[in-house]
């Protein structure tokens, strides 16, 4: 990782640049999601493969823009924007795209959309008690990593399912578990945080 981190330094890329690279690798998970259904099965195996990689090229890419950031003393005063946004449109691309991927029952399509808006609220607590001044709880039990090893996992295990037929089931119950433990990790956050401000 330090040595990628030198290598992307001496190219002069800079830490924003990688946080906006992230959405691109993302929009590119998503398309592979969205086609699954219209494919035959080889070009199935192909777009789950292509979606595991990009889903862990996203967390490559969020982990080399912190260290070029911090490490290489690459900040920028708008930095904190470039390392928020995007993780967040990341998010909602792979998570909502994830669920156009499931035929399995019709309205996969709002499980889908339900883990991505549970992820979201999950960074958004984690900022706000920022904003407030106290300590940004990055705590579980479905944290963005969780996420995206429940999501990579999904789309490995699906490549077994796609021999007997593919209709995204995999996916579809990894999706209910990042919107179940989601949901989860934004009310622990919230607890912590409300007793930060309570002073307890």
């Amino acid at each position: 990782m330090v040595a990628l981190a030198g290598w992307l330094r001496r190219r002069h890329i800079e830490p924003n640049q990688i946080s906006v690279a992230s959405i691109v690798i993302a929009a590119g998970g998503a398309a592979c999601f969205t086609a699954l259904p219209y494919v035959g099965d080889a070009a199935q195996l192909g777009l789950l493969v292509a979606a595991a990689t990009l889903v862990q090229l996203r967390l490559l890419a969020n982990l080399m823009d912190g260290m070029l950031a911090i490490e290489e003393g690459r900040q920028s005063k708008a930095g904190p924007l470039f390392n928020e946004i995007p993780d967040r449109i990341a998010d909602v691309l792979f998570l909502a795209a994830a669920g156009y991927a499931v035929t399995w029952f019709s309205w996969a399509e709002s499980l889908g959309w339900a883990a991505a808006v549970a992820a979201v609220l999950t960074a958004y607590v984690r900022v706000l008690g920022g904003s407030l001044g106290l300590e940004e709880h990055f705590s579980g039990p479905m944290a963005k990593p969780h996420r995206m090893a429940v999501l990579t996992t999904a789309c490995l295990l699906s490549i077994f399912e796609v021999a007997y037929g593919y209709e995204g089931r995999v996916l579809a119950v990894a999706l209910a578990v990042i919107a179940a433990g989601s949901i989860v990790t934004f009310a622990r956050r919230t607890r912590l945080l409300a007793r930060e401000l309570s002073g307890q």
